[in-house]
């Protein structure tokens, strides 16, 4: 038996999976967020073990024989976040976490710092990675950064504390701006750049590694075995992609949740800084992965749900599972600002085209439209530096709808699959690289891809439509800029 531990930023997911590969049961406890002020994001690292705990306390009551045969444990995790810990492997502070807008003046210092930052890191420097944050803390609260004695990302908090062990994987240390993302291993350039060496950084591992053995004392408290072994798990991002079976060059998917996520496997280091298109390692050796992020996708659907306050399936229903033409009206999705290919946290969402006849399916169609003019940003991001994505699968709430997926696979010109997925994907991703931490099998044999519900092809003429509204679209982004 296996435990994924999913350390997300609204909660905690636990799985339990076994053997084969099937979802024995899970379990979540919520995280609640601090906003002191403007544009930053905090949580207190406790709360984040405390939540793990209690997850896997239920697990353990509901499920008292599987939990007690789990043999492997993974983790993943909400990146970027800056946990600060003292000598004593005390939380100096709350972490500021990867949605944490405060360090946009660090992000240009530190680029100023080390020209060759872009080229290590593969990566823009942007508010959200890591290495900003102690920039920002070092000006603003000298004190604090004086007693900084290791920095650890939230997931490797969480095993600190399950283990006594202070670990990351490859995918999550990417994430900081402090990794030589080509050659694995942790660059005293840029950490130098941020006045911290390699003693500040924990020791790194491959995802499906083993990086540490669950504590005794836990391992009581659950009934389970004395060498559970941790693996080295993997960010959210690279997690979902174990999860589903996203561990081949050129496996590719689209994730509809909160925020969109366009995931594309490479065999090597791939930047393309210059389009704000990430490149990280992936969760297994010898494997990257590149990544177009936007701020707003599902979410976009969900603000315009509470503006008419109207459940979002109600308005969906009335435009059925295809459209003939596009929306008269157009809608940019950056309602939080934006990073590929834009890296503007200023940007702003619009809907343009308004008329008097324009009805609600007007607006609703225009935001799921603008949402998938937004990802074809991001297809046009990444084909600058490697092959074009030819399929897709299409994951996250947004999923759901037959309608969006017709929509993408029009937009997008690409074949775009509907899978098995459920809400626990990264969870699950944990809970296999747990199980390959633990018994050393192959991934091909334990990161099976999904069952594929169903294929939307795109459609001639709804493609030639949608190639003139997304030129259009793409007038509004400078235009409003200015």
């Amino acid at each position: 038996m296996f435990l994924g531990l999913d350390v997300g930023t609204s909660g905690v997911k636990a799985v339990l999976e076994d053997e084969t590969g099937a979802l024995i049961a899970s379990a979540a406890r919520p995280l609640a967020l601090s906003h002191p002020q403007p544009l930053w994001s905090e949580q207190n690292p406790d709360h984040w073990v405390e939540a793990v705990i209690g997850a896997v306390d239920d697990l353990a009551r509901e499920r008292p024989r599987e939990t007690a045969a789990v043999s492997g444990i993974g983790l993943s995790g909400q990146m970027h976040g800056a946990t600060l810990l003292n000598r004593t492997g005390r939380p100096l502070r709350p972490a500021i976490l990867w949605n944490d807008g405060r360090s946009q003046a660090e992000c240009a210092e530190l680029e100023r710092r080390c020209p060759e930052l872009h080229a290590i890191a593969g990566n823009l420097a942007m508010p959200g990675f890591t290495a900003p944050k102690l920039v920002w803390v070092a000006k603003h609260e000298p004190k604090i950064f004086a007693e900084v004695a290791k920095v650890l990302l939230p997931k490797a908090y969480v095993r600190y504390r399950l283990s006594g062990e202070m670990v990351e994987d490859m995918s999550d240390a990417a994430g900081t701006l402090w990794l030589d993302v080509g050659a694995r291993r942790w660059s005293e350039k840029l950490l130098a750049a941020t006045g911290l060496g390699l003693d500040h950084m924990p020791r790194l591992v491959e995802g499906n590694e083993r990086s540490a053995v669950l504590s005794p004392e836990l391992a009581r408290r659950w009934g389970m075995g004395a060498d559970v072994v941790i693996a080295g798990g993997a960010g959210d991002n690279a997690a979902s992609a174990i999860g589903l079976g996203a561990i081949t060059p050129g496996d590719a998917f689209l994730s509809l949740g909160t925020s969109g996520v366009l995931f594309r496997v490479t065999d090597r280091f791939a930047p393309a800084p210059e389009a704000a298109v990430h490149a990280f390692c992936h969760a297994l050796g010898g494997l990257w992965h590149q990544m177009g992020v936007m701020l707003s996708a599902a979410a976009s659907l969900a603000w315009l749900a509470r503006l008419l306050e109207t459940p979002e399936a109600a308005l969906l229903a009335p435009l059925g599972i295809s459209v003939e033409r596009p929306s008269p009206v157009q809608f940019l999705p950056y309602l939080d600002g934006e990073r590929t290919p834009h890296n503007d946290t200023h940007a702003a969402g619009a809907l343009v085209g308004l008329r008097s006849a324009a009805g609600r399916g007007d607006l609703v169609q225009a935001v799921l439209e603008g949402v998938a003019f937004a990802s074809r940003d991001m297809f046009a991001a990444l084909a600058r530096s490697a092959q074009p994505i030819t399929e897709l699968d299409l994951v996250g709430g947004g999923s759901r709808s037959l309608l969006w997926a017709q929509i993408m696979a029009d937009v997008l010109g690409v074949t775009v699959h509907r899978v098995e997925e459920g809400e626990v994907g990264a969870a699950i991703g944990a809970a296999r690289l747990g199980r390959l931490a633990a018994t050393g099998a192959a991934p091909a044999d334990v990161c099976r891809k999904p069952q594929r519900l169903q294929s939307f092809e795109p459609r001639a003429p709804q493609r030639a439509a949608y190639d003139a509204a997304y030129a259009q679209w793409r007038k509004l982004y400078p235009a409003l800029k200015e």
